[in-house]
This record gives C-alpha cells, sequence and structure tokens, in this order.
C-alpha cells in the first residue's frame, strides 16, 4: 500500500467521520494503529484530542 499524497477523509471505513482512516491512508499505516494511538492520545491528554478529532472532521473534506 502505498501513501496517499494528499490527506482525505476515508468515508468509506471510517467508524465516526473517518479522520483515523484518513491519516493512515496517507500515511500508508494500519487504520486500527492510528485509532489506538488516538485512544491513548485522548486518555493521556485528558480528552484534548477530541477537539483536534473534531476539528480535522469540520475543517478536511
Amino acid at each position: 500500500m502505498t501513501p496517499d499524497s494528499s490527506f482525505r477523509l476515508d468515508k468509506a471505513n471510517a467508524k465516526l467521520f473517518g479522520v483515523c482512516g484518513g491519516i493512515a491512508n496517507h500515511f500508508g499505516i494500519d487504520a486500527n494503529l492510528v485509532r489506538i494511538g488516538f485512544a491513548v492520545g485522548t486518555l493521556v491528554g485528558f480528552g484534548s484530542l477530541i477537539l483536534v478529532y473534531l476539528a480535522i472532521a469540520l475543517i478536511a473534506d
């Protein structure tokens, strides 16, 4: 799998908005690893990544 050159939400494989799937496609890694990393980061960061996730979901196409 080759990484995509531009970032897009992955709504076909989305669990919520497709942000983690889009990040995984952009960097060419497994979406589950991104989701796990996001969950751990949210717990460690006291929920601050939720705001980042929502911002990406609203801004990205």
